[in-house]
C-alpha cells in the first residue's frame, strides 16, 4: 500500500503541540487594520487550539504529524 500524502495547505496552517493538540493562527489580521483596535489586533496574534469538532478532519489531512 502506498504512503499517504500530507495535505500541504493544511501542513502550513496547523501545528501539533507537544501534548498532541493542534493549534492554528487566527484570521482577520491581513488588511483593513486601521479600524481594528490595538487590543483586538494583539489578541489575534496568539495562536488558538482547534475546536473539538474539527480535530478528526485535521488529523486526516495531516497523517504523519
Amino acid at each position: 500500500m502506498p504512503k499517504m500524502k500530507t495535505n500541504r495547505g493544511a501542513a502550513k496552517r496547523f501545528k501539533r503541540t507537544a501534548s498532541g493538540a493542534i493549534k492554528r493562527g487566527q484570521s482577520h489580521r491581513r488588511h483593513i487594520l486601521t479600524k481594528k483596535s490595538s487590543k483586538r489586533k494583539r489578541h489575534l496574534r496568539s495562536p488558538i487550539m482547534i475546536d473539538k469538532a474539527d480535530i478528526a478532519m485535521i488529523k486526516r489531512l495531516l497523517p504523519y504529524s
